[in-house]
């Protein structure tokens, strides 16, 4: 792949995709009460060179279209932490936060335009009834961790989505966030955890450092294999090379909120794609 900074066609693996895939991501079946509660998923989501590379854009549509296409999706993004908690705009037409620098222009002019997630904001705050207050950021678009994984599994751009704030860096609150939410899957909402399995600057610029990441990769695949949920929310005690895997918290926590949506955290975990990249693992993970 070309410098992530400087690539020679900005977003091409993107324009790629859609020229291919549009007309069946619009055909894709739309879920139905008797598919049963959809999943709940956590995905490693990147930045802009998501959209250069064509094997991440594609494992991220054929697991989109692996499920029926939900009625809405909720995404607890690891860019967006505000308490008390908050939910994103919800009109069509919102624009996105393109919360990042240092790219190609191109990268702000990009659109995902989902339809009015008015309804799907008011099913989900009745959800969260006990939540005082609940506000709503009305004019704050999707942030990256959620429009950019959201570009390539439903690229059609036909499914509605709203975006919850982290109520905090806790654990814990994650987990009780995604059990509270848990309920959403059986109407056929897809509830999405979005962070990254490792997020590690230092490992860019040291490669020699990739072990500690890929021994962080390695404890979090068994953890959850187990089912060991008490260890994934002490993580920063319990697993290897975290200090060079998760500096800070906010990429690991929204894998709390996949667990606590879980039916049965440990129960059919299933690795959707898992590889490096640029000496992180992007591994992205599903839960019944």
């Amino acid at each position: 792949m070309s410098d992530p900074f400087n690539p020679k066609v900005p977003a091409g693996a993107y324009d790629d995709l859609l020229a291919d895939v549009l007309p069946q991501a619009r055909e894709q079946r739309r879920w139905d009460p008797s598919d049963g509660p959809l999943p709940s998923l956590f995905v490693s989501h990147g930045a802009p060179p998501t959209l250069d590379d064509p094997q991440w854009l594609r494992d991220l549509f054929t697991w989109g279209q692996s499920m029926p296409k939900p009625r809405g999706i909720v995404v607890v993004s690891a860019h967006w932490e505000n308490a008390p908690l908050a939910i994103s705009g919800s009109a069509a037409g919102t624009e996105l936060y393109y919360d990042f620098g240092g790219f190609h222009p191109r990268y702000y002019e990009l659109k995902y335009r989902s339809p009015d997630a008015t309804a799907l904001a008011h099913q989900v705050a009745g959800t969260l009834a006990d939540t005082t207050p609940l506000h709503q950021f009305v004019n704050r678009g999707l942030d990256h961790g959620a429009f950019i994984p959201m570009m390539a599994m439903y690229p059609a751009a036909d499914v509605p989505v709203i975006q919850l704030s982290m109520p905090s860096l806790d654990p814990s609150a994650l987990l009780k966030l995604g059990e509270r939410l848990r309920s959403l899957r059986q109407e056929g909402i897809l509830v999405i955890g979005s962070g990254f399995m490792t997020h590690s600057f230092a490992v860019f610029r040291e490669p020699r450092l990739i072990g500690h990441t890929e021994a962080f990769d390695t404890w979090a695949v068994d953890a959850m294999a187990r089912g060991a949920v008490d260890e994934l929310v002490d993580y920063r005690a319990k697993a290897p090379g975290v200090q060079v895997a998760h500096p800070t918290a906010d990429h690991f926590v929204p894998l709390l909120l996949t667990l606590g949506a879980a039916t049965d955290p440990g129960r059919a975990i299933e690795s959707a794609f898992g590889r490096m990249f640029m000496g992180n693992s992007i591994r992205s993970v599903q839960m019944a």
